[in-house]
């Protein structure tokens, strides 16, 4: 069966961090339609007085955080001791599991693009240790046909595989060009919930329904084994699936857990000085 729209999402013009801001697609309110995802900022200037004064140092407990690059720069930092620069294409693959503390500050730039994902950590692996991956433009995976350019970060596409692999939730994770006039297709398991993050452009599905970048910035689809998008004069897009976890969430601020006894323990230790495991 071929996936079409179930829901659009406007976005909600916001500011987090220190005063960056930022349409929020999705967040806690939203949580049982888009599991295993929890929240999506997108960012998208030509202003550095909306975003220069950064994500200073937080922490993150229960979750992972994806931030992924399209323009721009942004240094990045945590308590695991590591450090660097996140430039166009390249992507930040954080495992906060037990805990960790970073902070991400952009750069000066002409244009600031690019996104947050929060993913969901199964119960199971809530607590586990703090990790980090750095994909930089080099490690990215492309296949590119007369239809369409999809960069794979996490999961599979035509045989070629993401360089993010074993992770808990196995999501999928492209930057997808769709060429005018051209049809993006792609078989996916019926059980994966897939969200578009519209960067660009407008999209068309089998039944005759549109998103377009200008009205939605965001698309939830339906359940099926297929997806078929076309685009008349050419379309960019996000495209996030994974398979829902169905747990309990307890939820305060940065830190994601199953129960409110696990959240009030995460704030005690931060209060503590004992967050980090």
């Amino acid at each position: 069966m071929k996936r079409v729209i179930k829901k659009k999402y406007p976005g909600t013009i916001s500011q987090d961090g220190a005063g960056v801001k930022l349409n929020r697609i999705f967040s806690r309110r939203d949580v049982e339609e888009v599991d295993p995802f929890l929240l999506l900022d997108f960012f998208d200037s030509d202003n550095k007085e909306d975003y220069i004064k950064g994500f200073p140092w937080h922490p993150h407990r229960g979750i992972e955080t994806i931030t992924y690059l399209i323009e721009g720069e942004l240094e990045h930092g945590d308590s695991l001791g590591n450090s660097g620069t996140i430039e166009p294409y390249g992507c930040q693959w954080m495992t906060a599991g037990s805990g960790i503390v970073h902070q991400e500050m952009p750069q000066p730039s002409k244009r600031m693009l690019g996104a947050q994902l929060w993913l969901n950590l199964p119960k199971k692996n809530k607590m586990t240790e703090p990790a980090y991956r750095d994909i930089t433009v080099k490690d990215l995976i492309t296949h590119e046909d007369n239809n369409s350019k999809v960069n794979i970060i996490c999961g599979e596409y035509k045989g070629l595989k993401g360089p993010v692999r074993g992770t808990y939730v196995d999501p999928i994770y492209f930057d997808v060009e769709i060429k005018p006039g051209k049809t993006f297709k792609y078989t996916i398991d019926e059980k994966e919930k897939v969200f578009l993050l519209m960067i660009k452009g407008s999209i068309e599905f089998s039944n005759g329904d549109t998103a377009d970048f200008s009205n939605e910035k965001g698309v939830l689809l339906t359940q099926g084994d297929e997806i078929e998008i076309s685009s008349e004069k050419g379309s960019r897009f996000l495209l996030f699936a994974g398979k829902p976890l169905k747990e309990p969430i307890a939820w305060g601020g940065p830190i994601v857990m199953n129960t409110q006894e696990e959240l009030s323990t995460a704030f005690k230790e931060l209060d503590e000085g004992t967050f980090i495991k």
